[in-house]
């Protein structure tokens, strides 16, 4: 471990940056988990809801770099892709 003061700033930052973002991925993975069941439910209104929510999410995410901008285009076409296939 560093002993010099910028250093030890940094890993402070560090460590509260990984727990923001650990946060932000849990939140991201029960809306997927939550979007993929209302697609599944064939209930069109409310998987259309849930898809516009989710999406706006992954927007988010990828924005602030919490997942990668590939990822998130990945997420968003195989989310689309269910609910077309569902409706």
């Amino acid at each position: 471990m560093a002993t010099h003061a910028s250093a030890l700033k940094a890993h402070r930052q560090s460590l509260k940056n990984r727990e923001h973002n650990r946060q932000f991925r849990a939140r991201l993975r029960s809306a997927l988990k939550s979007a993929r069941a209302a697609v599944a439910s064939s209930d069109l209104a409310a998987a259309k809801t849930a898809l516009r929510q989710t999406i706006s999410l992954i927007d988010r995410m990828a924005s602030k770099g919490v997942i990668h901008r590939n990822a998130a285009g990945r997420y968003k076409s195989r989310l689309a892709r269910r609910l077309t296939a569902h409706a």
